[in-house]
């Protein structure tokens, strides 16, 4: 037979899978009677676990919200679930500032693990290869994100601090559509009320966020990822590129996302299968040109460069290099 702590435990656990348990259905849970519910209750109480009585027909218990976590009860598969998302946020750079929040958040998991469990995730960990290692890129303040994200949700203007990537410090009326990660960092896209245009800013160079008063419309159009990725893609860089390949638009997407090259057809003809290979205007916003011609070698499309001239000759330098390799002995 289970003991008072055991059952005590278990209605825990009962109350944090959410909603309103009655009393009926935690005794007969629990195999007690409805007066050992209620002890079991103040137990928790005693612990200073939220949980608050509902009165009523459908009346019972429930864990009210406060301001720090109760106790949680995990199983084994969710605890594998929770380090292994803690482990791949931090690996993506898809961290807070507090970073330390994740670390500590780890060892309390780990340190309550079966011995059998932890060494299970150990192996798992070893084993486990992740295809993009961003570095150490700047990490957003959990405050700012959190304000952001409920400015996303109920439409609401924010106040913001920001500082570009000229190091310029500006404040402005962001109306915010929508927060996306991506390569390691976090982003949120908008509009800037004051010039009234689009903006993709850097979670990390946003110093202050306050929710000001009143509501906006969200705009109907492309979906907040589509906003940054088509920002990259459009950004003002050192070289314009304007290409044309001859391919499918997953062939060449499959070496110039949307977040570094726009891709349209050069032609257009109506009803066409875009899985035919055909003719595509590509056009890249590049700080550098030295990664064009090696892209465009992988590539291995026909290809035509519109601009600028500097990259054609970089192209046929690298052919030369290239033919002259494949010439030794």
């Amino acid at each position: 037979m289970p003991r008072p702590t055991g059952r005590v435990l278990t209605l825990l656990e009962l109350l944090q899978s959410g909603g309103t348990r009655t009393v009926a259905e935690l005794a007969d849970r629990l195999g007690v009677e409805g007066r050992t519910v209620r002890r079991y209750v103040d137990h928790l109480i005693d612990l200073d676990v939220p949980v608050e009585s509902v009165r009523g027909r459908y009346g019972g218990y429930r864990l009210a919200p406060g301001y720090r976590l109760p106790p949680l009860m995990l199983s084994e598969d969710e605890a594998l679930a929770v380090l292994l998302g803690l482990a791949a946020g931090r690996r993506a750079g898809l961290t807070t500032a507090e970073r330390t929040a994740s670390e500590t958040a780890s060892a309390k998991i780990r340190r309550v693990l079966p011995k059998h469990t932890a060494h299970r995730l150990d192996a798992l960990l070893e084993a486990l290869a992740f295809t993009d290692e961003p570095g150490e890129p700047d990490r957003p303040d959990a405050g700012i994100l959190l304000t952001l994200a409920d400015a996303v949700r109920y439409c609401r203007p924010v106040a913001i601090r920001y500082t570009d990537r000229e190091g310029r410090h500006s404040e402005r009326t962001l109306h915010p559509y929508g927060i996306v990660a991506h390569g390691g960092r976090w982003y949120v896209t908008g509009r800037d009320a004051r010039i009234g245009e689009d903006r993709t800013l850097r979670l990390d160079r946003i110093a202050a966020a306050r929710t000001l008063p009143g509501s906006f419309e969200a705009p109907a159009g492309p979906e907040p990822v589509q906003r940054v990725l088509s920002g990259f893609a459009t950004a003002e860089y050192r070289h314009e590129v304007t290409l044309r390949i001859h391919g499918t638009a997953e062939q060449i997407r499959a070496h110039l996302p949307a977040a570094v090259a726009s891709l349209e057809e050069h032609e257009p003809t109506a009803g066409q299968d875009p899985a035919v290979e055909r003719w595509w205007r590509v056009e890249i916003r590049a700080q550098r040109l030295d990664w064009v011609p090696r892209t465009l070698a992988v590539l291995d499309r026909p290809f035509v460069i519109e601009r600028p001239d500097e990259l054609r000759d970089r192209v046929i330098a690298l052919a030369d290099r290239l033919a002259s390799h494949a010439r030794q002995t």
